[in-house]
């Protein structure tokens, strides 16, 4: 990408970035003519595009080479990476490869299957030998592991069932002998039998809660259209479900997530079948995404001797579902599935944009192509974009199409109204498209979900959310933005939900945050990062009425030891300047009362920061950066940030020592100071104190003293209460580790704080709460066990 950028020349360069939507054809056809007579660039579109070149199809000597590394993982017991090496083969095994006269891709599936028995993985074992008996539906080892799997679950009619085939496909007579005794074996201990129970998320009746509420689109002077209600909305309400138009993983979790539904991905995780780039958590994912599912027939003919019933037992297990999907869905790998380079080496967002094209054209066919923006009807904000984004995303549609143009079942006209239409398009995603993001536990030495170590007082707990992948929902971008949502977006698979967090009148605007909201950043870092990335500056109370958050966010306090007074920066108050100013010209009046947001305050922060005299245009002018807003004492905010840095050293060193697991009792002294130094310099409520507070309450769980650490995370949610809602999810996410700490210590507290956490997780997720955050379940039969 930087050799095609410095080598485009300077007058096409400034055509670009001075380009506006209606001659973008006449720049892009500017762009492509260049390109095409530029050697490099079809050198770039060969490396990622010809198949010939492709570094992502399948190779069988490469899967030999890591079939190899598992079985020695597995012959000395490391069965972790001998797991990952037969999945890692898997990817790259070509579906047809025979090995020893048994196919290969079978044989690695039952090895696998070996790797999890052992494990004791049994479900797990059983799908990986179905796997394999869809390619090699004879291969006697499949049948009699799978068999011997089902037998441990206690799923004794298949178990015997499985033994019967294998007996029957055996070629040996010592094998023969070997299962009939297995056979004999599990038919005297056991007469019962069960079938085997999975639940799913559709069985969950998960959107059952849409019926009551109705939403209509409706225009806003500042913020165009967007979504309210016909009526009153409860809070916690589901208001809005929907499927992706497109979406697409994000690079970071390639490996760890599946790449149709996002979820993580399981150990018997799928390789899509034509390329080595994908894996997918079933077969079920990896035939929606594109894929197909291909039996290899050979040894077929051995199970004709079988009697009709384990025929047509055989029959369910080994066919699999190949089944078409519904008319509406387009698989979104397919024209990637081709062992092609470009999917895993062009950015995601560039992707998502290939995924949205050729969706759009195999809907309404190539000759739509002229009204496929108008099709998607989503908003852009080319005109705004940097000069340097307006390039790349020129640079990246030529790619991207040419790309398509050897990987499509359709033919694509590469010309300047394509390449418009495609750089127009990733415009749209980088306006509208949402981050799906996963809910993941953690203990304090990294490890996901160990909740059960909690109550011997081995573990405590913190939430985060891990961000994995983009997608476009066309009815979601209809809800606009706000600092202060009064609606939180999440995800069930690839499904948006979207839910109130608090009663909505009936004609309100729904709103949700596409970013930092009010509490976390301030309104100057707030609008920076929206006209960064969505071309636009918040025109919500948050950022256009004072707040106490904006406030003492970042805020000093007052030289004055017993005044609570807030001292601000330059920036800050340049800021809050700006928004009286604009409120008096869009009022046009003197009384500027409206800039003071009440309802956005808690009264007793009001009460010690007394603002009176920021709140009148008369003292406006006097206003100066440094001084206290109650009693006007001066602060020296360059030795004080000075201060504050050098306090910050001593953190940022424990927090190595957290990621390294070596702290020591030096660190934590020398971290403890530095906290009380910068109480001394920073606002009670500084967002800063709270940070430190809450790395301090890591380490000290880490050390395993666990009295500071509760008190130290106590400090850190008792500041997010100044500047959140009292209720905010920020706040819950926070309460996980207190609630883990306080069921370490058996304290009865816990119980207060669990009913608080279930609380807002219920008003965030409603009846998906356990779903979305599986403990949630755990510290509610944890209250259970505390000794009051």
């Amino acid at each position: 990408m930087e050799k095609l950028k410095s080598a485009i020349p300077e007058s096409i360069k400034l055509m670009l970035w001075e380009s506006t939507e209606e001659d973008l054809p006449q720049t892009c056809s500017s762009l492509l003519d260049f390109l095409l007579h530029f050697p490099p660039f079809h050198q770039m579109v060969r490396d990622l595009a010809d198949l010939d070149r492709a570094l992502c199809g399948k190779n069988k000597e490469e899967a030999l080479k890591w079939k190899v590394k598992g079985n020695q993982c597995f012959a000395t017991g490391d069965y972790a990476n001998a797991l990952d090496s037969y999945s890692q083969a898997l990817r790259v095994a070509p579906i047809q490869a025979d090995e020893m006269d048994k196919n290969l891709v079978a044989t690695l599936y039952l090895n696998r299957a070996f790797v999890l028995y052992k494990m004791k993985l049994l479900t797990e074992c059983v799908r990986d030998c179905n796997r394999a008996l869809q390619f090699s539906p004879s291969y006697a080892k499949a049948w009699y592991r799978r068999g011997m799997a089902n037998a441990s679950l206690g799923i004794y009619e298949y178990a015997v069932n499985d033994l019967n085939v294998a007996k029957s496909v055996e070629v040996s007579s010592g094998g023969r002998s070997q299962i009939e005794n297995e056979l004999q074996t599990l038919l005297d201990r056991h007469s019962r039998t069960r079938s085997p129970q999975q639940l799913s998320l559709g069985d969950l009746n998960i959107f059952d809660e849409l019926h009551q509420i109705k939403l209509q689109c409706a225009n806003s002077p500042d913020k165009g259209r967007g979504m309210a209600s016909t009526s009153d909305i409860p809070q916690a309400s589901l208001v809005h479900t929907e499927e992706p138009f497109a979406i697409v993983i994000l690079k970071n979790c390639r490996e760890s997530h599946c790449h149709y539904c996002l979820n993580e991905l399981p150990l018997d995780k799928v390789p899509c079948t034509s390329c080595s780039i994908p894996f997918y958590c079933s077969q079920k994912c990896q035939l929606l995404a594109g894929g197909r599912l291909l039996n290899y027939p050979k040894g077929r003919g051995a199970l004709e001797n079988l009697s009709d019933t384990l025929k047509q037992y055989v029959a369910q297990i080994t066919l699999g579902d190949n089944s078409e999907t519904d008319i509406e869905h387009i698989p979104e790998h397919k024209h990637e599935c081709k062992g092609a380079h470009w999917p895993s080496v062009l950015p995601s967002e560039i992707v998502l944009a290939g995924r949205l094209f050729v969706k759009s054209v195999m809907q309404r066919g190539s000759q739509e192509i002229a009204n496929l923006i108008e099709i998607l009807e989503l908003s852009h904000h080319y005109s705004q974009m940097s000069p340097e984004s307006k390039l790349e995303s020129h640079i990246y549609s030529t790619v991207l199409l040419c790309c398509l143009q050897h990987s499509s079942d359709f033919e694509i006209q590469i010309n300047g109204f394509t390449i418009a239409q495609v750089v127009i398009l990733i415009s749209q995603i980088r306006v509208n498209s949402m981050t799906i993001v996963r809910m993941k536990s953690t203990d304090i030495h990294g490890h996901d979900d160990q909740f059960d170590k909690v109550s011997s007082g081995a573990l405590t707990s913190s939430v985060e959310q891990v961000k994995v992948g983009q997608a476009i929902y066309r009815g979601g971008s209809l809800f606009n933005h706000s600092c202060q949502p009064n609606i939180h977006a999440y995800f069930i698979s690839r499904t948006l939900c979207i839910r109130t967090t608090e009663f909505v009148a009936a004609g309100c605007p729904l709103e949700l945050s596409y970013g930092p909201q009010v509490g976390q950043w301030d309104a100057k870092d707030r609008n920076e990062f929206l006209e960064n990335e969505y071309s636009f500056r918040c025109q919500c109370s948050g950022c256009s009425k004072a707040n106490f958050s904006d406030l003492a966010l970042n805020a000093f306090r007052c030289v004055k030891p017993n005044c609570p007074g807030i001292v601000l920066d330059g920036c800050v108050l340049n800021c809050e300047k700006h928004k009286i100013k604009k409120l008096a010209h869009i009022s046009r009046t003197s009384s500027l009362e409206p800039y003071f947001q009440a309802e956005n305050f808690n009264s007793d922060s009001i009460n010690e920061v007394t603002l009176d005299t920021f709140l009148h245009s008369n003292n406006l002018s006097n206003m100066n950066p440094g001084f206290c807003l109650k009693c006007d004492s001066y602060r020296d905010l360059e030795s004080s940030r000075s201060a504050v840095n050098k306090g910050w050293k001593c953190i940022r060193r424990l927090q190595d020592a957290i990621v390294s697991e070596d702290i020591s009792s030096s660190k934590l002294s020398d971290a403890s100071r530095s906290l009380h130094l910068l109480k001394s310099i920073l606002h009670a409520y500084n967002r800063s104190i709270a940070e430190v507070e809450d790395i301090l309450a890591q380490a000290f769980c880490l050390v395993g003293d666990l009295q500071p650490a509760k008190e130290h995370c106590k400090a850190s949610i008792e500041i997010l209460e100044k500047l959140y809602p009292r209720n905010h999810i920020v706040i819950g996410h926070e309460l996980v580790k207190l609630s883990s700490i306080q069921l370490a210590l058996r304290d009865s507290t816990a119980t207060e704080t669990i009913n608080q956490l279930v609380e807002i997780f219920s008003c965030y997720y409603g009846k998906h709460a356990d779903i979305i955050f599986p403990p949630l379940q755990f510290f509610r039969k944890e209250t259970q066990k505390i000794v009051l």
